[in-house]
């Protein structure tokens, strides 16, 4: 909706060139439940008089029915408008609203403050220039209040107004005002938040309070109102006019005489006969011309939708990138990243996800998880998978190298989503981290050996062998079947090694007596380090009837390492379960009958299967992992 205008009678033309050549300002509102964003976004329409009147008809009804302003219109019914937020009174899903002024035209992104709809705020936040960050002056800075800026500063939003809201409650006083303003500055120094302009307001949404005009209730006050604020904040310097990248959408060829790269620049300015990098390629050429559907340009700037032709047949495609041969990205196939989950289902370590960056769309994956983030104490701390609406730091790895910046340089080639192969759903978004390092400095380190340590950060756990052994027929093979589909499904690199099927291969002919079986897992264990050393989870199902076996087995794989446990069954069960014939055999290579069995005495689990189901055996190895560190 635009403001009124004589020139709409006079000149329709003229009118809407000149709205087409103002500047837009994207911003959003946050805050704690109840602290009245929809209802600040429903005063600036109205004071704006940006309100049609069956829209403000259909309001005035509707505050009557599902209202909570008394006899006064409820403005918040402006952007609340899911039946769900309306029975709630709060704000679920991102609402837009557009309108102008004679100065600027605006877009509003009306974010919800609950927790649960991190996400939400984070899509809402993705594209604005600032953010009204909502207080509510009775209670002071709140934990969603540090968790909205936290995210507001995570995205990159360089400019933020904090609204001191409800001051009407607290009699416009200044002291309650000035006490809120410290308090959030002490907190913005502690997460380094620093936006290019902070500024704080006084004000009354429900009422209108310096709004969209001044308060003569706050003379205190000397500041802008929050629409002179809106309409005068400078956001055309945000702009990067020093880094050229244009990511190349689409090759153009409508005929054989032309051939051009269509996409929007990104940031920085191309002129005609500019020297230009195809990344990752490295192939160069210089700018033919710069197209638009008006025309040809001499140059064009960020945010411009155009088409490059380039003096030389040069590889280009769609995902690449063009730059100034002498200012160029990273290129690179792993990077580090800020990630926020969307995902119903968890960020599991090791899973191939598709990775679309501008306009490249590469398979990889996220090998580790540095740490997540407490998006309410802001503290770090370790994890295993990322859940719906968490945050952390995680490591990124693609199939093949693309050109890059840090998000803090450049929001859109900074930028990344995380797409789910199997229903091609947005499951998360990233912002990434820019490595110091320069091109050339730094790699000779990735072509050394590749560390244990480095194989357990790729695959988020610790390396660990775990051995369950017992008589035959007890449950050795079933429970570990089943803890590693557990372990699996979770993301994690793990591997059963099966006494009986390694018979078959590494360990054929060795007979079944004790000392065969002992021979059995004292080469299985060598293999079981291998699989250690290599970052793995090695589940191991044997006999092991001799507990110096298994004691050199821990020496061989480090105590640290080797989990031992007992399945246990009374020897009457195990001849009824005979899963391999042997005891229907008969013969002198029964465990426990035909030679005898030392009990693991020392073990650091027992599951009796005659008492304890395979889910619980299951679940009592995992916690026992956990407590170990392993995962």
């Amino acid at each position: 909706m635009s403001h009124q205008s004589d020139l709409i009678g006079q000149d329709i033309l003229a009118y809407l060139a000149q709205h087409e050549r103002k500047e837009l300002l994207r911003f959003l509102t946050c805050g704690n439940v109840d602290d009245g964003k929809s209802t600040l976004i429903g005063r600036l329409l109205h004071d704006s008089k940006m309100i049609y009147e069956d829209h403000l008809e259909a309001i005035t009804k509707d505050s009557k029915k599902v209202g909570t302003t008394g006899d006064d219109i409820d403005l918040a019914l402006l952007v609340d408008g899911l039946q769900a937020e309306r029975e709630q009174g709060i704000t679920i899903d991102v609402a837009y609203r557009y309108f102008s002024t004679a100065k600027r035209k605006f877009i509003i992104a009306d974010t919800p403050g609950h927790e649960q709809y991190t996400r939400n705020m984070a899509t809402g936040a993705s594209t604005c220039d600032l953010a009204i960050i909502l207080i509510d002056a009775r209670y002071g800075v709140q934990t969603q209040t540090k968790r909205h800026s936290f995210i507001a500063s995570l995205l990159g939003i360089k400019h933020i107004v904090v609204a001191v809201n409800k001051m009407d409650l607290k009699d416009f006083d200044q002291g309650v005002f000035e006490q809120i303003k410290a308090d959030y500055l002490a907190f913005a120094e502690k997460i380094n938040l620093r936006p290019t302009t902070l500024e704080f307001v006084p004000m009354s949404a429900l009422k209108g309070d310096n709004v969209v005009n001044r308060s003569e209730r706050s003379p205190w006050y000397t500041g802008q109102s929050l629409m002179e604020i809106l309409e005068t904040v400078e956001v055309a310097g945000d702009r990067n006019f020093d880094d050229l990248r244009f990511p190349v959408q689409y090759v153009n060829r409508p005929n054989l005489n032309f051939r051009g790269f269509a996409g929007t620049l990104a940031s920085g300015v191309v002129r005609k006969g500019d020297e230009v990098m195809a990344l990752p390629s490295g192939k160069t050429s210089k700018v033919k011309s710069i197209v638009t559907f008006e025309g040809e340009l001499e140059h064009a700037g960020p945010g411009q939708a155009i088409t490059l032709t380039l003096e030389d047949e040069i590889d280009v495609s769609r995902g690449d990138m063009l730059v100034h041969a002498d200012n160029r990205p990273q290129v690179t196939d792993s990077f580090e990243a800020m990630l926020v989950w969307m995902g119903e289902e968890p960020m599991l370590p090791g899973k191939k996800y598709d990775i679309k960056r501008a306009t490249s769309y590469v398979p990889g994956s996220i090998p580790s998880i540095v740490h997540r983030v407490d998006v309410n104490t802001l503290e770090q701390g370790a994890a295993s998978e990322l859940r719906l609406n968490e945050i952390g730091r995680v490591k990124v790895a693609l199939d093949a190298p693309i050109a890059l910046d840090g998000y803090e340089y450049n929001r859109t080639t900074g930028a990344f989503i995380i797409i789910d192969r199997l229903t091609n759903g947005t499951v998360g978004a990233g912002m990434i981290i820019a490595d110091p390092v320069a091109h050339g400095g730094g790699q000779h380190g990735r072509l050394a050996h590749v560390s244990t340590e480095e194989r357990a950060s790729r695959f988020g756990q610790q390396p660990a062998t775990v051995l369950f052994s017992g008589l035959s027929g007890a449950g050795k093979s079933t429970l570990a079947y089943a803890v590693e589909r557990k372990l699996f499904d979770m993301g994690r690199a793990v591997y059963v090694l099966d006494g009986q099927n390694l018979r078959h291969d590494l360990n054929k002919g060795l007979p079944q007596d004790r000392a065969g079986r002992a021979e059995n897992w004292r080469r299985a264990a060598h293999v079981a380090r291998q699989f250690n050393e290599a970052g793995m989870i090695a589940l191991a199902a044997f006999v092991a009837p001799d507990a110096e076996g298994r004691e050199q087995a821990k020496a061989l794989i480090g105590a640290e390492r080797l989990v031992t446990v007992y399945v246990q069954a009374s020897p009457q069960i195990c001849r009824e379960r005979d899963p391999q014939g042997l005891y229907a055999a008969g013969g002198d290579n029964i465990p426990g009958e035909g030679f005898p069995y030392d009990l693991p005495l020392d073990a650091d689990l027992v599951i009796d299967t005659q008492a304890q189901s395979v889910e619980e055996g299951v679940k009592a190895v995992l916690d026992l992992l956990r407590s170990r560190g392993a995962i």
